[in-house]
């Protein structure tokens, strides 16, 4: 592409949460997204978040959207496989991809100077990937093995057999890095018509930390994708909404039995989402002191390992406790975590509980913030959801107004048994 190309003037440009934590940002014609924090560090950290993964794979088999992420690195028009990697990695960038229910992502960190050839990769790898099929095959077989190696760690895949079973038929419940009997269907046709439609620049935000000029930036995305073509007929989205409960007890070759109490939660953007993590935090957050750790773990020391987890995706979500204990002791862990979330439906937190739960929440904040590469890809998830990403002061301060009576609400709201599923590997100890 032409160095002396016109760069189009942005269309939109902003600049949210003043102050450190300031972000630019700017629409290109085609509808592609840039935002930008600009830092006085010389590592940067650039991510191409594109609003697409298994959720959108429509008719084409199951694990297309995980494989393509493979391929995106396997050649392009203008690049073979090898040249795709050493064009960063030979000046010390440090690159990668993944992909989720709802979101692609390709991002690197490398130092400041690096900037244009990050972002003519991402471009590259993103617009112009041919999706060879000798590679093809042998990506295959690396997918197989991943997914072998899923198998291996239950305390891993009890995950995925539960948002499969949570969301039932709906495209949020397929497995991500696909199935066996999948894998052989995907085709590098199918591919091309899943990045045809998928891979467009209204659907994708280029997120920015780093040492460069916003103005720098922006001419750099424009020159590498401001001629890509705005796709105004995507496949319309299926929203979610015929959550089942379940009860599945599968055998596993396994010491430890592993089990899942699941419910739902709340989408991305629902109002009452903050006030979820922190019960969530109180309830089986990473802290010692939380009451799933605190009572089960330590009081009985009948799992190995036990928390609560949320997932959130834009229109749905999930709340799940998982425990590893001895087979024997399933049922009694099963009860006393229920017992746990019967008292925080029933027992308002008392002022001091609620001030050391709310000092937990802002500080694990503000660890993971710590990390420039995880601002960056949390900055663009919100971006691709909502269009918009809360500072850090916006986010303790909503966190600062939760009251014990909404943790009340959204506890018997949440924790409401006749809402929940439970998942278990029974183990076997005398193997």
């Amino acid at each position: 592409m032409s160095p002396k190309k016109r760069i189009p003037a942005p269309i939109k440009k902003t600049n949210l949460n003043a102050g450190a934590q300031a972000y630019e940002h700017a629409v290109l014609p085609n509808g592609f997204r840039i935002v930008h924090r600009r830092t006085d560090e010389e590592l940067a950290h650039l991510a191409l978040m594109i609003g697409t993964g298994t959720r959108h794979e429509g008719n084409l088999p199951e694990g297309i959207a995980h494989l393509t992420e493979h391929m995106l690195f396997k050649g392009t028009k203008r690049r073979k496989a090898h040249q795709v990697v050493n064009f960063l990695e030979n000046v010390g960038c440090d690159l990668n991809a993944y992909t989720t229910r709802e979101e692609t992502c390709i991002h690197a960190s490398f130092l400041s100077p690096n900037y244009g050839r990050a972002t003519e990769l991402f471009a590259d790898v993103a617009l112009s990937s041919t999706f060879p099929e000798q590679e093809l095959e042998k990506e295959k077989t690396v997918v197989l093995d991943e997914i072998s190696s899923y198998k291996d760690s239950p305390a891993e895949e009890i995950f995925d057999t539960f948002e499969n079973e949570f969301f039932g038929p709906h495209p949020l419940g397929r497995y991500i890095l696909g199935r066996p009997e999948t894998l052989p269907n995907i085709t590098r046709n199918g591919m091309l018509d899943y990045v045809g439609s998928n891979f467009t620049p209204d659907k994708m935000i280029l997120v920015s930390i780093g040492n460069i000029a916003f103005s720098k930036l922006y001419s750099q995305a424009a020159r590498y994708f401001g001629e890509a073509e705005q796709q105004n007929k995507h496949k319309e989205e299926i929203p979610f909404g015929a959550y089942k409960t379940f009860e599945r007890k599968d055998s596993a070759e396994s010491y430890l039995s592993h089990c899942i109490i699941g419910m739902p939660g709340y989408h991305y953007n629902h109002p009452d989402k903050l006030a979820l993590i922190l019960l969530n935090n109180i309830l089986g957050g990473p802290a010692l002191h939380a009451r799933l750790n605190q009572n089960i773990r330590e009081k009985f020391g009948i799992a190995y390992s036990i928390d609560s987890q949320l997932a959130h995706y834009s229109d749905a979500g999930w709340l799940a406790i998982y425990m590893g204990t001895d087979p024997g002791q399933t049922d009694k862990a099963i009860g006393l975590a229920m017992k746990e979330m019967r008292k925080l439906r029933e027992q308002s937190l008392g002022s001091l509980q609620l001030s050391r739960a709310k000092q937990q929440l802002i500080v694990q904040l503000a660890i993971s913030r710590e990390s420039r590469l995880h601002e960056a890809l949390s900055v663009g998830k919100a971006w691709l959801i909502k269009n918009h990403a809360s500072s850090v002061a916006e986010i303790i301060g909503r966190v600062e107004q939760i009251s014990p009576s909404k943790l009340l609400e959204v506890a018997n709201e949440v924790f409401d048994e006749r809402k929940m599923s439970t998942l278990i590997y029974q183990g076997d100890n005398k193997q």
